[in-house]
């Protein structure tokens, strides 16, 4: 399908990655990984040809149809959700075009007897049945299906872009991609902007998909469900293997320690002809052996061992003022977007040196809380500021706030106070922007190195109370645990917003769920919360729930009967929903026999009371089907 051969890429005389040799098959879905700024979005803009490689070749079958998802991404302002998500039709769209403006103008001509009437039905039947070879009566449906997956409501359909926000925006790109029925899939983080529903229902997505899926990801739980074989870039290097990524490290380590045993006893054996070489050398009858001991060394091939990239960040939170007991109060507070309420009534104290997670599905309200305590936005009830207090404020898409036009440098420099201007230097070179790195600017680093530098830009202000908004986002996995670790001895307070059950164990010591407009407060860290919520992970907990099941022993029966009983509902719905989907289907080829009929002898057929009747009643039977499967749709996605 695609054949990449001895691909280089270097920037500023230093080698992103050296003669690269790999090859996409179909079936392949890959998790490329490795650090950040190794070198893994370069790659998919390589293999999406929206970068050229220094040297090397990429081979692909002829027409192989590959689909890019990037981070960053250019909307026509004035479509709906509906409309943007239907580019990916581009044939369909101009056929249906096409097959609208010759039925107009057959409603407008009387000329049934002319050379160009009768070329128009010919046109008619042509475009109708490249129509339905195309797909054109399937793909509206095809398209709410992908929306709805992805999360968004038939409420959004004709909503404008304009209006969403990067995240949602992100979606519709996705959206748009998966209906193109792309050979190839490359994605560039498509979970950073997902919610739980969302990442699950994509997965099930990728995991049916004929095609070859390349994914960039640091959700380690996502690409052990999705991938089936894991590249790694590390050092200017590929580490290729037919195993989804945990088992991939296994393996991987594995087979290092093995080279470091070869390594260690070729070691040995060279050292030991070394030291015959020497003591043959001295004498004149054993020199001929000496010579022939040295040949014999040169021929050696040497084991080399994978070097490891082991440089990471390091990080420390310092607190220089300690505030008062109380450092937050919220009483009775209350917010709406219009008439959505988000939450109503809440009341939490928070006590210093407190680390706590927020969790729940998204849309709860758990980054709306934050930005109400940093006065983001006007609210109800009371938020009180505790004394002394210090905040340092990590916004979901703080990276998106930083000038790409600045350097490293600069963004740093600009932002410093005079006691922490001599510091930058240094501060960077903790958080891995050394040397020349400094001078490069925002807008070339890769989403990973962006939230480090927006972590590095936070701590040049002093910090008691931090609050983090999915602060993992774009972090490789190694900068994840040392994240972790300075979280773990910041001696100050933490609310933290996440998602990432790895990522939260061990880290607070309060778990504060938000679910119905409420919050409920669990005393002690997230492995407490899943025991307490009877879940195995976080995803149980996120996804929607259409029953609300007490936690006793006796509600647990209950629920077993409960989820056997949704199962039979939807089986049933399911069921309903395939026949008429079939229907529909058989319908359809009707009516596309009866419009090839009526492009032959229209104004005959027209006259044909029992034909023309027949044929409104499919049409008719058509969108009442249609509007059932509406209905059902619905109805399933509620029992989920």
């Amino acid at each position: 399908m695609l054949n990449i051969h001895d691909l280089s890429v270097s920037f500023s005389g230093t080698f992103l990655f050296e003669s690269v040799t790999f090859r996409l098959g179909a079936g392949d879905r890959i998790g490329l990984v490795g650090k950040n700024g190794a070198g893994k979005s370069t790659m998919l803009k390589i293999l999406s040809r929206d970068v050229a490689p220094d040297s090397g070749s990429i081979a692909t079958e002829k027409e192989l149809k590959i689909g890019f998802l990037r981070q960053d991404i250019d909307f026509v302002q004035g479509r709906s959700v509906l409309d943007e998500a239907y580019q990916a039709f581009e044939e369909i769209k101009d056929v249906e075009a096409r097959l609208e403006a010759v039925n107009k103008q057959l409603a407008e001509r009387t000329d049934y007897e002319s050379d160009s009437y009768s070329d128009l039905i010919e046109s008619l039947s042509d475009l109708t049945h490249r129509f339905e070879i195309i797909g054109g009566y399937s793909y509206v449906g095809e398209t709410e299906k992908v929306l709805l997956g992805l999360g968004f409501k038939r409420e959004d359909f004709n909503n404008l872009t304009d209006t969403f926000s990067g995240g949602w925006r992100m979606r519709i790109e996705l959206a748009k991609l998966l209906l193109q029925n792309n050979d190839v899939l490359l994605l560039d983080e498509p979970t950073n902007h997902l919610d739980i529903e969302s990442i699950i229902w994509l997965e099930g997505f990728l995991r049916n998909y004929s095609g070859a899926v390349v994914i960039v990801s640091h959700d380690k739980m996502f690409l052990d469900n999705v991938t089936n074989r894991t590249i790694e870039i590390s050092l200017g290097k590929i580490y290729d293997y037919s195993k989804p990524y945990s088992e991939y490290l296994v393996l991987r380590e594995e087979m290092r320690e093995q080279q470091l045993a070869a390594q260690k006893n070729q070691s040995k054996k060279i050292e030991e002809t070394e030291k015959l070489i020497e003591k043959f050398r001295a004498k004149a009858t054993k020199a001929s052996m000496a010579q022939s001991l040295i040949k014999k060394l040169d021929k050696i091939e040497r084991i080399e061992v994978d070097e490891d990239d082991n440089s990471v960040m390091n990080i420390s939170f310092p607190v220089n003022l300690t505030p008062g007991k109380v450092v937050l109060e919220m009483n009775h507070v209350t917010k709406s977007f219009g008439e959505k309420v988000i939450f109503e009534d809440l009341s939490l104290l928070v006590e210093r040196g407190a680390k706590i997670a927020f969790v729940g599905q998204n849309g709860q309200g758990k980054s709306t809380l934050i930005k109400a305590v940093v006065k983001e936005f006007e609210y109800e009830g009371e938020i009180k500021i505790g004394h002394n207090v210090q905040i340092g404020y990590f916004a979901q898409n703080q990276a998106e706030y930083l000038d790409g036009e600045k350097t490293i440098l600069d963004t740093m420099l600009d932002a410093a106070t005079d006691s922490s201007r001599t510091k930058v230097r240094d501060m960077l070179g903790a958080f891995l922007f050394r040397g020349d790195d400094v001078e490069k600017k925002v807008k070339v680093l890769s989403g990973g190195e962006r939230n480090r530098l927006a972590l590095c830009k936070m701590l040049l202000n002093p910090i008691n109370v931090m609050l983090m908004d999915e602060p993992t986002n774009h972090l490789d996995i190694k900068s994840k645990n040392v994240l972790k670790a300075a979280l773990r001895s910041f001696e100050g307070t933490l609310i933290i917003v996440s998602h990432d059950r790895d990522f939260l164990q061990g880290l607070t010591d309060f778990v504060y769920e938000f679910k119905d407009k409420k919050i409920k407060e669990y005393l002690g860290d997230i492995n407490y919360f899943l025991d307490e919520r009877k879940a195995m992970d976080m995803r149980e907990i996120e996804k929607v729930e259409s029953v609300k099941v007490s936690s006793s022993q006796s509600g647990s029966s209950g629920s077993a009967a409960l989820s056997y009983e949704n199962q039979k509902k939807q089986k049933s719905i399911q069921n309903r929903l395939s026949k008429i989907e079939a229907e529909i289907g058989s319908l359809e080829k009707k009516i596309v026999k009866d419009d090839e009929r009526l492009s032959v002898d229209y104004e005959k057929l027209m006259k044909d009371v029992v034909f023309f009747e027949d044929y409104k009643k499919k049409k008719n039977k058509v969108e009442k089907l249609m509007e059932e499967w509406e209905v059902l749709q619905e109805e399933l996605e509620s029992v989920k």
